[in-house]
């Protein structure tokens, strides 16, 4: 069972939520909070292997938390749940270390999305992939830019977790094996030396890898 902690202030939306993950049975919401001021007692207590969370929130807003998360816990997936699509949150969120980055108006990929995550993945909407790539700019092609060190197939998988593409719709348009997808990724992690799809993203298109 996958464990999960949700962090949303409105509770219209929380409740949602909640009766969404009951209706399942692979995915446990442990905890559902109005906001994060207690996001490190919480993970902590509750061991969650996925948190969900919304950017707009009193006291101390889900981009403050996901940073605060991210000093002790590098390798935890954070989705960003949100209404915000504008370039000022995403590129905020991705810099913070955001696993993924989900609007809320998307309520259906929310499940598939923490799957997606825990394989490895960086869940976002085609929408937010694009705004995500006119983000960084590409800085000039030098001789020793990590492009040397990427095969041809690596750069093919890379380009496509830049376009928003999971591991599994990788393989399916590579025409390769999942497992096969993930060898790959951690090659690319490795070379790259990055612990995330996000980072993997944000190196790649600062330095016009793919």
């Amino acid at each position: 069972m996958i464990r999960t902690i949700l962090y949303e202030d409105n509770e219209n939306l929380r409740n949602s939520l909640s009766s969404l993950f009951h209706w399942q049975n692979e995915i446990e919401l442990v905890a559902a909070m109005p906001d994060a001021t207690s996001v490190m007692v919480d993970i902590q207590e509750c061991k969650p292997d996925v948190v969900l969370m919304d950017i707009d929130m009193p006291v101390m807003n889900g981009i403050e938390a996901l940073k605060k998360i991210r000093k002790q816990y590098n390798d935890l997936p954070v989705i960003m749940l949100t209404v915000f699509e504008d370039n000022e949150n995403i590129f905020n969120a991705i810099c913070a270390g955001a696993s993924g980055y989900l609007l809320k108006k998307n309520f259906d990929q929310i499940i598939p999305s923490i799957k997606d995550v825990l394989n490895g993945g960086a869940p976002m909407t085609g929408m937010i992939a694009k705004k995500v790539l006119a983000l960084f700019p590409r800085a000039p092609h030098t001789t020793n830019n990590k492009n040397d060190l990427l095969s041809e197939r690596e750069q093919e998988l890379l380009q496509l977790l830049i376009k928003g593409y999971s591991y599994k719709m990788i393989a399916d348009e590579l025409n390769i094996a999942l497992e096969t997808v993930r060898s790959h990724i951690k090659k690319i992690y490795r070379k790259l030396q990055v612990n995330s799809a996000t980072e993997a993203v944000y190196k790649a298109t600062q330095n016009k890898i793919a």
